[in-house]
């Protein structure tokens, strides 16, 4: 590598195309349907998925994301005041941030959020922004019952696309968004020395140069199901 530099890091943007047709569609004279997004998954016994409700969720969701992103440099250390603050961007949309509750407990949430229109896409594009599972919720499919249903909630909004970023190693979110028909469609690479020690990391980070928080690069996924 390039003054022994060597990779330690790699993000992937993977891609969804909700206007293409699903394969078994695609080989038949029959018109595709006009968003072809895959079903969603059941969701387990007693669970209900929400929309996020602002002056009352907060504290639960805090709570819900530092377990999932525990470790994580920026999401994991999440505060009101940085949750407000989003709240407040003009891209916050309160029905796409989806809680998965059971008993009235949160067990897990997907954000997702709309990239306007700009210089590298002339059409809005959805985006899977942050998919955590508290760790006590493991294994019950809780990922990818909520990724098919923020990819309806997306596609009611008239979007064509939806990206996300995860981690290469996070090999249960790449399972999981690959299932729901996501693609690998970019990959930014952290150079840094052999001898650099990097943390176990089984969730997107933001911190990579290329990928600043809150811009394309954002945390998709924390603690996933194995």
């Amino acid at each position: 590598a390039r003054h022994g530099l060597v990779p330690v890091r790699e993000l992937w943007q993977m891609r969804l195309d909700l206007a293409s047709a699903p394969p078994e569609v695609a080989d038949t004279e029959a018109p595709p349907p006009t968003t072809p997004t895959p079903a969603p998954r059941p969701l387990p016994d007693g669970v209900r998925v929400r929309a996020f409700v602002p002056g009352q969720d907060e504290d639960a969701w805090l709570r819900v994301n530092a377990r999932a992103f525990t470790g994580h440099p920026e999401q994991g250390r999440m505060t009101l005041a940085d949750l407000r603050a989003r709240e407040a961007e003009p891209w916050f949309d309160p029905d796409g941030l989806l809680l998965a509750e059971r008993d009235g407990a949160l067990l897990a949430s997907l954000w997702t959020k709309v990239h306007a229109p700009d210089a590298t896409s002339p059409e809005p594009v959805g985006e899977i922004y942050a998919l955590g599972v508290d760790p006590d919720a493991q294994g019950l499919g809780l990922g990818g019952a909520l990724t098919g249903l923020a990819l309806e909630h997306l596609a009611t909004r008239g979007l064509r696309t939806v990206i996300l970023y995860t981690e290469r190693e996070n090999t249960a979110a790449v399972r999981t968004y690959t299932r729901a028909g996501f693609v690998r469609s970019a990959v930014d690479v952290l150079l840094g020395s052999p001898a650099r020690t990097e943390p176990p990391m089984d969730r997107t980070d933001p911190t990579v140069p290329t990928n600043p928080p809150d811009t394309p690069g954002s945390p998709a996924s924390g603690t996933m199901e194995r």
